[in-house]
């Protein structure tokens, strides 16, 4: 399900002047599927808090939501053509309201360790740069029909963005970082069987930039 999504979610942006390289196409990939992400924790979230008689406040305002910006759906639950965003409305909305909005989170966060802070540091960090709205409708609706639902679905996404790392790699350019992969991950876990409590050194940590 993933690959052939990011397959045709790269086929898009490279007909789009703002993304040359897979660097690109991995980054606007990114905080598309960040914001998709978010939106399903945060329904989980407020679905829980209502099977439990408690009151749950989203992060994001409405106007910011996934299903209000980026995938309002019809009462079947189809993708809602006549009040989605397209075209200059969509990408205006994108750069000139939603960024400003997410990077905001940073100066309102009350610490470092929010979640709040870590989106306005993410979205301090990124721009938009698909150049047309059609082309970021498109992508929108393909980051809409994916799930993350169950741990298997995880570690598909997982699997498949650290491969769109090391394809960054080829870019001619500074890709970036590279991951440990996730089966090689688990297999170390199994075979040292962590403890709470306990230390583990890592002699070959690298940079340590990404913790799993």
């Amino acid at each position: 399900m993933f690959e052939q999504a990011f397959k045709n979610i790269d086929d898009i942006l490279h007909k789009d002047a703002g993304c040359t390289s897979e660097l690109d196409y991995t980054e606007q990939t990114s905080w598309l599927l960040f914001l998709k992400y978010l939106d399903a924790l945060e329904q989980e979230k407020a679905l829980e808090a209502e099977l439990e008689g408690r009151y749950y406040l989203y992060i994001l305002d409405p106007e910011y939501r996934w299903e209000r910006w980026a995938a309002p759906k019809t009462a079947n639950g189809q993708i809602d053509h006549n009040n989605a965003l397209t075209g200059d409305d969509l990408k205006d909305f994108v750069n000139t309201k939603l960024f400003p909005y997410l990077h905001g989170f940073k100066q309102k966060a009350e610490g470092p360790d929010t979640i709040q802070y870590k989106i306005g540091e993410i979205f301090g960090e990124l721009k938009n740069r698909i150049q047309s709205g059609y082309n970021l409708r498109e992508v929108l609706e393909i980051v809409d029909g994916l799930r993350f639902g169950s741990q298997t679905e995880k570690h598909e996404l997982s699997h498949l963005y650290e491969v769109k790392i090391r394809n960054m790699g080829n870019a001619g350019r500074n890709g970036g970082e590279y991951y440990t992969p996730r089966p090689l991950i688990r297999a170390m876990i199994k075979v040292v069987a962590p403890q709470i409590g306990q230390s583990i050194y890592d002699g070959a940590v690298g940079s340590a930039a990404s913790r799993t």
